[in-house]
């Protein structure tokens, strides 16, 4: 099946869980900014979790179907398609996605998967290095994506419990736990608000607001940094790096953002607020399993709903 891109959207990319295992050579994770909106997309059409997916920020796609498709929309909203359920689209039927209307990243899984050749064991686009996805780079008009003709049906008219569904604000509060250099900072990053700057990207989200101040001026040995790593460089504002993030970095680490908060992160838009709470890392733990004990329940329950 073909699926031909009559507009692409804002830097609208084929990504998957990412690129684990290549971190040690340098190689940034990528993948899906919202791993669990890709996630629970892919469910909802039948497909593994990390079967490949279209990322679309701020401006979705507008995408034409050459053959009967199943697709889940997830995410945050950009019309077109009601969210966390599976739909159909018929033969030459076009979905178009709008501006988004909540959140900053939305989620188009098909049934089957888009067909784009793994590099180091991952469909998802790293584009500063034109590595992965389609070509290397972001969807542009008239680019043409490939798909499995349809081979399964779904039973019936469901969707999910919302309870499921992260809860995507424009000002929430986010989970962190201390970082290895949180003692030499005060106070601010869990008692002041930040807002988020234009400058953010899939690298990282780059905040404002009261800056924090470090009381040890010692330069630090480069080490290892992970998405959901919030680093303060010399101004003060704190960077939540994300999905592209490099894989070692300089500045103090105040803080890492848990898990199961990073769709949060990765849902804020220029212009919106954040707030952090220290949790421990027995509960960040406790948070990741149980989500994952969810997504099993899910994936239990949704093997009747194909057929």
């Amino acid at each position: 099946m073909e699926i031909t891109v009559i507009r692409a959207g804002m830097l609208t990319t084929v990504q998957d869980l990412g690129r684990r295992g290549h971190r040690a050579a340098g190689v940034p994770l990528s993948g899906a900014m919202d791993a669990f909106a890709l996630r629970l997309a892919n469910l909802l059409v039948g497909n593994a979790e990390n079967t490949a997916a279209l990322e679309y920020t701020l401006v979705g796609p507008e995408l034409e179907f050459s053959a009967e498709a199943i697709v889940a929309a997830c995410g945050g909203d950009f019309g077109a398609l009601p969210l966390w359920q599976p739909m159909g689209v018929p033969a030459g039927g076009r979905v178009k996605f709008g501006a988004a209307r909540a959140g900053c990243r939305g989620y188009l899984a098909v049934a089957g998967g888009f067909e784009v050749a793994p590099v180091l064991g991952s469909r998802s686009t790293y584009g500063r290095a034109a590595l992965g996805g389609f070509e290397g780079r972001a969807l542009r008009d008239g680019d043409v994506l490939q798909a499995p003709e349809l081979s399964r049906h779904v039973v019936g008219r469901w969707h999910i419990d919302e309870r499921i569904v992260p809860v995507y604000s424009a000002a929430p509060v986010v989970r962190v736990v201390r970082g290895a250099q949180a003692d030499e900072f005060d106070e601010a990053l869990c008692t002041a608000e930040f807002k988020v700057t234009p400058q953010s990207d899939r690298m990282g989200v780059r905040l404002t607001g009261r800056a924090m101040v470090r009381n040890d001026a010692s330069e630090l040995v480069s080490s290892t940094v992970v998405p959901g790593t919030i680093q303060v460089p010399p101004d003060g504002q704190p960077i939540v790096l994300m999905a592209d993030a490099q894989t070692i970095g300089g500045y103090p680490q105040v803080a890492h953002v848990i898990d199961v908060d990073l769709p949060l992160v990765a849902q804020l838009r220029p212009g919106d607020s954040v707030r952090f709470r220290e949790v421990t890392l027995a509960h960040a733990h406790e948070l990741v399993l149980a989500r994952e004990r969810t997504l099993a329940m899910l994936h239990e329950g949704l093997a009747e709903k194909f057929r």
